[in-house]
């Protein structure tokens, strides 16, 4: 009596203290590139159609197109006219190309985004479309067709925008404008625009600043030579700069949403997102409405 019962270790073993709550930060969420490849594909045919509408052998000799006996019908124009070995402004003003005159007197607003998805050449048209799927696809999958879409169209129309302002002035008249640029040059600074609001979430920040500043720098000394629009470039690249802050935004380092977070566990979370976050979108949407009112 008044002994306590024997209990060995093995018996005490087979009951062993539940493990501690735990829980596993969720990843993002990886999209499927499906837009960008479209347009790519878009920009194309697009430009295959505009030679095809072209037909450079029914206006000029034969003699003067370029690689006649090999396209045909698809052939170039000659050097003197285009050096890009595209159609002539006759068929990209037809197709869609901006222009002064025919958007602000003939109120065809519509080749503010027609004038994307036309390329005054091959040279022209292979250089954006390796740009696009080398910037636009890694963008997708981080963050999806539709903020990527939304992205390229409007920073598009604001290269298209300036670019018609620039028309405005040109010495040379009936100038027209197209290429993707715009869009593209929006998609470089939406990048730029990520990567501050997102700074915590880095571990090589300087490295990645460094290297998109220069690839930037790199494009846009680029639109610095005969021929090339880079009010286009600068108003795109202002664009995706300004919407970046609103539509990259992604949660800070270390924040967990709730329902990953198992019952009984207390332990404080991150808010989703930095105060500066908060500020970045908070000055650009203000700003982005200021502009929408003075036009």
């Amino acid at each position: 009596m008044g002994k306590k019962p024997f209990s060995s270790d093995i018996e005490a073993a087979r009951y062993p203290p539940p493990p501690p709550p735990s829980f596993y930060m969720q990843q993002p969420r990886q999209w499927f590139s499906w837009l960008v490849p479209l347009i790519f594909i878009a920009n194309v045919a697009m430009f295959v159609y505009s030679m095809y509408v072209n037909d450079c052998p029914s206006y000029l000799n034969e003699e003067v197109c370029l690689f006649y006996e090999y396209l045909g019908r698809f052939s170039f124009q000659p050097i003197n006219e285009n050096p890009l070995l595209g159609p002539s402004v006759r068929t990209l003003r037809l197709l869609g190309a901006l222009e002064k005159d025919l958007v602000v007197g003939e109120d065809e607003a519509w080749r503010f985004f027609t004038c994307m998805f036309l390329h005054a050449g091959v040279i022209h048209v292979l250089a954006n479309m390796f740009s696009l799927l080398f910037i636009g696809v890694r963008l997708e999958n981080e963050f999806g067709f539709h903020k990527i879409g939304i992205l390229y169209l409007l920073s598009g129309f604001g290269g298209s925008l300036l670019s018609l302002m620039h028309l405005r002035d040109a010495i040379v008249p009936n100038t027209i404008s197209v290429g993707a640029s715009g869009a593209l040059f929006g998609l470089l600074g939406a990048m730029l625009s990520e990567l501050l609001t997102n700074w915590t979430i880095y571990l090589n920040k300087c490295a990645a600043l460094t290297s998109l500043l220069f690839i930037i720098g790199l494009n846009l000394a680029v639109g610095f030579l005969p021929h090339v629009d880079n009010s286009a470039h600068i108003g795109g690249f202002l664009s995706g700069f300004f919407l970046g802050f609103i539509l990259l935004i992604r949660p800070q380092f270390g924040y967990v949403n709730k329902k990953y977070v198992p019952p009984g566990y207390d332990a404080k979370r991150k808010p989703k997102h930095k105060v500066y976050q908060y500020v970045f979108l908070i000055l650009r949407v203000t700003e982005m409405c200021d502009s929408a009112s003075t036009a």
